[in-house]
C-alpha cells in the first residue's frame, strides 16, 4: 500500500525539524531590553506553518485575551519558542465549560555543543558535546552528523536577534574504535571522554587562509569593551564559528552566543517491502507532535466550531526527556495558566447566540469557580510514543500485551501510575476510536521490568484533570534512528480528530462522581 499524504507530510515535518529546545532568548531580551523577535525552534516552527495555513492566529501570553479572543476563533501561542499551545474555541462556549486536550512533547535525546567546545587531540579537531536526555548513545557513532539550532546575533543598532540555522552538510562524526583494537563483547562508550565528534584536522585550522586571532582591546577602551566571557573564537573552533555565522547570515564578530545540537543528516524516509515502515530520527516524540497538531487542524476543518460548546486544545511541551521541570516544560505553569484564562473567557455575544440569558445570571461567584469547573469536566490525552513488540526480543514483553505496528494507537496502562490511564479514560478514547473507525491496542509492561513515564501523571496530579496515556508503537526508542509504522500516522490523526470533535458529547454520557 502506498504511503498516504499524511505520512509523506510527516516525513517532511521531521526532516525540517532537527531541533526544538533553547534556554536563553527571553532572558537576554529582558536584561538587554533588546528588540528580540522570537522565531520558533524548528519543530515548533514546522507546527506553526501548518496552523497558520489552517487559519490559526498568533497570540501572546503577555497580552490581555479578554477582548481579542472570541468563541469560534482559532489561536496559538509559544513559550520560549520551543513549546506551543494551539486551541479552537467553540461558538457555544461558556465560562466553566470543558476543554478537550492533547499533550505531547517536542524534544528528543540528542547531543548539544558545550559552551566551551574547542578541543583537539593527536592532530584532530574535536567538538565538546553534552548529552541531552537518555539516548542510546552508541547509535550516534559512525553517523554523518551536522548541526542545527538557534544563534543570538548582534545587529548594527546594538540589539540582539535570534536566528535559526540548519547545516545540511555532514561536518561531524564520532568514529568507533576498530574491532582489532577492542575485542570486548559490549560497546559502552564513556560519555565524557569517548563521545567527542571530530570536525577536521588541526593542520587545516592552523593553515587556514584569513584566520583571525582574538583582538586585544586598547587599554583606554577596556571599560567600554569589557567582555565578561572569553571571546567566542577562544571557546569554539573558528571553523565551526564560520559555518554558524554563514548559515545565520551574519559576520562572525556578531555571533554572541548559540544553542546548537547535533543531528543525523540521513533524512527520514519510508521503508519496508510494502512501504509499511518509517525509518526516522526523533519519532519519539515528533510523531505524536505532528499527529496532535494535524488532529486539531482536521477537527476544525471537518467538524465546524459553530455547534461546539467545548474548547479543542493541543499543547506540545519542551524538556520532557529530562523531567519537564523548566519554565516551558509540562511541570511549569504553561498549561494551567492557559486553561485558567480560557475558563473565564466570556460566551459569544454575536447575534443568534444563546449567551444573553446566560450572561444575565452569571455572577462573580460563578466566574470565581470557572477554572475549577473547567478542570473537573476536561480531559487530557497524553500522547507519547509506545513500544512495539520486537521480533528478536519478544520475551521482553508481557505475553498478552505486545503492540504491533500499523495496528493502531496503543493505550498505555500501569497500576503504579507511571501512566495515568484508568477505565473512564479508556471508555472515552474507545468511543472516539469507534466513531473514527480506527483500531486501538493495549500495553502493560512486565512486572519484572522498569516502566518509563510521560507528562500524563504529572499533569493529572497537578491539575486534577482526567488523563489517559497513549502513543503510536515504535522500535528502537531513543536511538538516533528509530522505526515506526507508516499507517499509524493516519490512525493517530483520525483518533485525535474524533476525540477533539466529540469530547463534549462523550463526556456528558460518562458520570463517575
Amino acid at each position: 500500500m502506498a504511503p498516504t499524504p499524511a505520512t509523506l507530510d510527516f516525513i517532511d515535518f521531521v526532516n525540517s525539524s532537527p531541533t526544538r529546545t533553547s534556554q536563553f532568548a527571553h532572558t537576554v531580551s529582558s536584561i538587554c531590553n533588546a528588540n528580540v523577535q522570537p522565531k520558533a525552534y524548528h519543530a515548533v516552527r514546522s507546527a506553526i506553518s501548518r496552523l497558520e495555513k489552517a487559519g490559526f492566529v498568533n497570540i501572546k501570553e503577555r497580552d490581555s485575551w479578554a477582548s481579542s479572543l472570541q468563541p469560534g476563533g482559532k489561536y496559538y501561542l509559544t513559550r520560549n519558542a520551543s513549546s506551543i499551545v494551539a486551541f479552537a474555541i467553540g461558538s457555544k462556549w461558556k465560562p466553566g465549560n470543558s476543554i478537550a486536550m492533547i499533550g505531547a512533547h517536542t524534544d528528543s535525546p540528542c547531543l548539544r555543543i558545550k559552551p566551551v567546545s574547542k578541543k583537539s587531540n593527536v592532530g584532530f579537531m574535536q567538538v565538546g558535546v553534552e548529552t541531552y536526555g537518555g539516548g542510546i548513545w552508541h547509535t550516534w557513532f559512525d553517523r554523518d552528523l551536522s548541526i542545527a539550532g538557534r544563534v543570538l546575533c548582534k545587529d548594527g543598532d546594538g540589539n540582539f536577534e535570534q536566528k535559526l540555522i540548519k547545516v545540511d552538510k555532514p561536518i561531524l562524526r564520532i568514529p568507533t574504535l576498530a574491532i582489532h583494537l577492542d575485542r570486548s563483547t559490549e560497546f559502552k562508550p564513556n560519555k565524557e571522554t569517548e563521545l567527542f565528534p571530530i570536525a577536521g584536522l588541526v593542520a587545516a585550522e592552523l593553515n587556514r587562509v584569513g584566520k583571525k586571532t582574538s583582538q586585544v582591546e586598547p587599554l583606554e577602551d577596556k571599560d567600554a569593551n569589557y567582555k565578561p566571557l572569553k571571546q567566542m573564537d577562544e571557546r569554539h573552533h573558528p571553523y565551526v564559528l564560520d559555518v554558524i555565522a554563514e548559515h545565520a547570515g551574519v559576520d562572525v564578530s556578531n555571533v554572541i552566543d548559540f544553542e546548537i545540537v547535533l543531528y543525523d543528516t540521513q533524512p527520514s524516509c519510508i521503508g519496508g517491502i510494502h512501504d509499511e515502515f518509517i525509518f526516522s530520527p526523533r519519532l519519539d516524540n515528533l510523531n505524536m507532535t505532528y499527529c496532535s497538531i494535524m488532529g486539531l487542524i482536521e477537527s476544525v476543518e471537518k467538524n465546524p466550531l459553530a455547534v461546539e460548546s467545548s474548547i479543542r486544545l493541543v499543547t506540545c511541551f519542551d524538556h520532557e526527556e529530562i523531567g519537564s521541570t523548566s519554565a516551558h516544560g509540562a511541570q511549569s505553569n504553561l498549561l494551567p495558566a492557559v486553561i485558567r484564562r480560557l475558563s473565564m473567557l466570556p460566551a459569544s455575544k454575536y447575534p443568534g447566540s444563546d449567551s444573553d440569558d446566560y450572561e444575565n445570571v452569571m455572577t462573580d461567584s460563578d466566574l470565581a469557580t470557572a477554572y475549577e469547573q473547567t478542570l473537573i469536566t476536561s480531559f487530557l490525552v497524553s500522547a507519547d510514543m509506545a513500544h512495539s513488540v520486537h521480533p528478536n526480543y519478544a520475551g521482553k514483553y508481557e505475553s498478552s500485551h505486545q503492540p504491533e505496528m500499523n495496528k493502531g494507537v496503543v493505550i498505555k496502562v500501569n497500576a503504579n501510575q507511571r501512566y495515568a490511564t484508568n477505565s473512564p479514560g479508556i471508555v472515552i478514547v474507545q468511543e472516539a476510536a469507534r466513531l473514527a473507525g480506527v483500531p486501538l491496542q493495549l500495553f502493560v509492561v512486565r512486572n519484572d521490568s522498569p516502566c518509563g513515564s510521560t507528562i500524563g501523571p504529572a499533569l493529572s496530579a497537578s491539575m486534577g484533570v482526567r488523563t489517559l496515556d497513549l502513543g503510536n508503537p515504535q522500535l528502537s526508542m531513543h536511538s538516533i534512528r528509530e522505526t515506526g509504522g507508516s499507517h499509524d500516522v493516519d490512525h493517530a490523526i483520525k483518533l485525535f480528530d474524533s476525540f477533539l470533535s466529540n469530547y463534549a458529547k462523550l463526556e456528558a454520557k460518562i458520570t463517575i462522581d
